[in-house]
């Protein structure tokens, strides 16, 4: 064999195996996004799965808080009904909210706050709170990890080739950030 032949051979067998790299590289940051979006999605239904019970004990203490009640109700269906991560993550906000106005509603009945029942779910309600924020910083980390990796050289040459798209990273809504006025 020709020592150009070979040379050729090898430069070309090092550009597949770089190729084959970070096509690989991409696809294990594109499904760590999944997978942490995954996660914030379970930890979701969770608390979805926590509100009709939050809502019904609620509702022995505080009927006439009709309104409040209503649109927690609302919200969770539409969390429930949404299907891309977007809408997901709308509609997240938006039961964030109303779970904020009901748990400031419980804070008016002292009979509502001493149930073992509420307290209860109260509790696993805050545990699954931290859990949804925790996987949201996780998502957001993978989604900044994935975005990097296919918008910086060599990447980025690739990702176009491949078709990997750029992911949203999850943002609270306006709502969400302020600051509940507590009011005695």
């Amino acid at each position: 064999m020709d020592l150009t032949l070979i040379i050729v051979i090898i430069v070309v067998a090092a550009l597949a195996m770089g190729v084959a790299g970070i096509y690989n590289n991409l696809v294990t940051l594109r499904n760590r996004v999944d997978n942490a979006w995954q996660n914030i999605d379970t930890q979701l239904q969770r608390r979805n799965d926590l509100v009709p019970n939050l809502v019904e004990t609620v509702k022995g203490y505080a009927a006439h808080e009709k309104e409040t009640l209503d649109a927690v109700t609302e919200a969770r269906a539409a969390a429930g009904s949404a299907a891309t991560p977007e809408e997901k993550m709308a509609a997240d906000n938006v039961l964030t909210g109303a779970l904020r106005q009901l748990l400031m509603v419980a804070e008016a009945y002292p009979d509502l706050k001493a149930n073992a029942n509420f307290t209860q779910l109260q509790t696993s309600l805050e545990d699954t709170e931290n859990k949804i924020s925790y996987a949201r910083q996780s998502y957001n980390d993978c989604v900044l990890n994935y975005n990097n990796g296919i918008q910086t050289f060599p990447g980025n040459i690739f990702a176009g080739v491949f078709q990997f798209k750029p992911r949203t990273g999850f943002e609270a809504a306006e709502a969400t950030r302020e600051v509940p006025q507590v009011k005695f």
